[in-house]
């Protein structure tokens, strides 16, 4: 898969450093993957949940932080949209969040 916008999550892990080894992590992992479906998401993380409008939520770091992507399965294009805390995340909608809206 091709990440856009990863800037946001090295920026994230500078803030919150406890946040970058899972980051950094995840990363990796997305880049060798080859989703094709929220079906193949879902296999490699359990705990990630299909939220509408072609997005996906990932918990990170043990739950401390959440990370909201749109998948695209057929380019293979997975597009940060989301990265924040708990509390940041329960202020946003993650069907239309855009980085940048809960700062």
């Amino acid at each position: 898969m091709r990440i856009i916008k990863i800037k946001h999550l090295r920026d994230f892990w500078t803030l919150h450093p406890t946040a970058g080894p899972s980051l950094r992590q995840w990363i990796v992992e997305c880049r060798r993957a080859q989703w094709k479906s929220f079906a193949d998401v879902k296999a490699y993380a359990r705990s990630a949940d299909w939220v509408g409008n072609g997005r996906v939520v990932f918990n990170v770091c043990g739950n401390r932080f959440r990370l909201v992507v749109a998948i695209g399965f057929r380019t293979g294009i997975v597009l940060v949209k989301f990265i924040g805390t708990h509390a940041e995340y329960a202020k946003v909608d993650v069907a239309t969040v855009e980085i940048g809206d809960a700062k």
